[in-house]
């Protein structure tokens, strides 16, 4: 089946505008318009994802490095939310990556903690482990450093589920919270975008 497109990462919660969005690491289509189109908060996103999952009998469970637990804090804001959420890990040092979720020593000694493949495996280990329908991986650099050779901003998500797997890298700007911020608005857009076209693909 073929890989889910991907949505613009949406406006920030404070309605504050957002860099241009990057094309997938791996040349799939540009990032679509639905964020743009919904002009919704994350909050509301969590709650129509929290609808849609609820609806089709999912859950979704997510490993966070860049955004350290923020993402399970926005998808757990939303009431009733145990019944669709399974679970997050917060894997930040990178030793923690392979041991706590599965990601391979030898791609974190070769590539850094930084980089597409290591959101990936994130995304599967953190489904595997915590038993989700979907799972989602992301880890960046927020600042004010460099790291892994990649420049203050990268950020690369993931999502696997059902209907396949995912993953975007981001180039955002601002200070460290606003990078954060961006990255959670967008993991909730993306997950809520391949929810929706796995459900009408079913």
């Amino acid at each position: 089946m073929s890989e889910p497109s991907e949505p613009d990462r949406p406006s920030e919660p404070d309605g504050s505008s957002e860099p241009d969005g990057s094309s997938e690491p791996d040349g799939s289509s540009e990032l679509g318009g639905l964020a743009g189109e919904r002009a919704e908060s994350a909050e509301q996103l969590a709650a129509r994802l929290h609808a849609l999952l609820l609806r089709q009998q999912q859950t979704v469970a997510v490993a966070e490095s860049l955004t350290g637990g923020l993402v399970a804090a926005l998808l757990t804001g939303t009431p009733g939310a145990s019944a669709t959420f399974r679970g997050g890990l917060v894997p930040y040092a990178t030793d923690l990556k392979a041991s706590v979720v599965g990601v391979s020593e030898s791609l974190l000694a070769r590539a850094g903690a930084v980089h597409p493949e290591v959101a990936l495996e994130l995304a599967r280990g953190v489904r595997a482990r915590l038993s989700a329908t979907w799972g989602v991986g992301v880890t960046g650099v927020a600042g004010p450093e460099p790291q892994d050779g990649r420049p203050v901003g990268t950020v690369f998500v993931a999502a696997v589920g059902p209907q396949g797997e995912t993953v975007s890298e981001l180039e955002l700007t601002g200070d460290r919270n606003s990078i954060r911020r961006q990255t959670v608005a967008y993991v909730v857009t993306l997950l809520l975008n391949v929810a929706e076209r796995a459900s009408i693909e079913q």
